[in-house]
């Protein structure tokens, strides 16, 4: 029996740890000589299997899906299956999201897939047409630095930052412009912690004050569930969009506590209409894509005196 493994899921298991590649050779061994391993997903004809991590080095516990076709086979899903250890989080919101997904490993695997497809999708194109956003965007975290972080922030990470995060730990701008409509940009895990910290104790303050404000009056800066993601831009942290753990949406944040809404996209659909502007800029609506040089520009938000040379996309 022929197994195939999706480029992706290569990808994420250099991401996910030094053993994980050799897992998942070895998993494709056992699956040419027993294709039917696996117990079937909540997802028609994908199947489930998982691996455990300890007989390798430098591996995580892992859960797998593929399609087991009459002459081959196709992995296409690949993750760290969650831990089993009870948790003691104070944020039980959070937790009870991830813990469904964990119950669930076909549907994180899903989002795992729609994540890296999307962002493949996005740096493809900056590769080919957009050279100094691609050169600007960071390397994958490693996972210790992502596990360095839940522990920081105390707060379990969604599967799809945790993914996008494996993908590239942050954008430092082509020419000062972050990859992400509006010029956005991806922060830097460093940032997150810091802003996170930052937000969390302003919360603290107006706690203080809330004991003495009417439940009308009573004012929310910032959640424990909420991850800050993207700032206005690579050197600017004033603003930008956060990940509920708890909903899965992206909402916006401001230091100043101005604008702040939730934009109902969650991160996936975030990112998949980001690579469908530059794919389809003709039929662009939220923002329009265009280049400065080497540079992938926006037009909602570019400094006018630049605005002469900005060049809109055509195809």
């Amino acid at each position: 029996m022929k197994v195939e493994i999706q480029p992706d899921v290569r990808d994420i298991a250099t991401q996910l740890g030094a053993g994980v590649p050799c897992a998942l050779k070895v998993l494709a061994g056992q699956l040419a000589d027993d294709p039917d391993m696996g117990r079937p997903s909540n997802l028609p004809g994908i199947l489930n299997v998982t691996v455990d991590g300890a007989v390798f080095e430098d591996c995580p516990d892992l859960s797998v899906g593929y399609v087991r076709e009459p002459d081959r086979i196709e992995i296409r899903f690949l993750r760290a299956a969650p831990s089993t250890e009870p948790s003691t989080d104070a944020h039980d919101q959070a937790q009870g999201r991830d813990q469904d997904q964990a119950a669930d490993p076909a549907t994180a695997a899903v989002t795992v897939r729609e994540v890296a497809d999307a962002w493949r999708r996005i740096t493809g194109w900056l590769q080919h047409n957009a050279p100094d956003s691609y050169a600007a965007l960071r390397a994958g975290a490693t996972p210790a630095a992502i596990a360095a972080l839940v522990e920081d922030l105390g707060i379990q990470i969604p599967v799809e930052l945790h993914v996008l995060w494996l993908l590239t730990a942050g954008d430092d701008g082509g020419d000062g412009w972050g990859c992400l409509p509006g010029n956005m940009a991806l922060m830097p895990l460093d940032a997150v912690a810091a802003l996170y910290r930052l937000m969390m104790d302003a919360q603290a303050r107006e706690d203080a004050l809330n004991t003495d404000r009417s439940e009308d009056d009573r004012i929310t800066v910032w959640k424990a569930t909420w991850i800050p993601v993207v700032a206005l831009g690579p050197a600017d942290s004033t603003s930008g969009l956060y990940l509920d753990a708890a909903s899965g949406y992206l909402g916006r944040w401001s230091r100043y506590n101005e604008g702040q809404d939730e934009v109902l996209d969650t991160l996936v659909t975030y990112l998949e209409e980001a690579a469908d502007m530059l794919e389809a800029p003709a039929l662009a609506t939220r923002d329009k894509p265009g280049l400065i040089g080497g540079a992938l520009v926006w037009l909602s938000s570019i400094d006018p005196a630049q605005e002469v040379r900005w060049q809109p996309l055509t195809s």
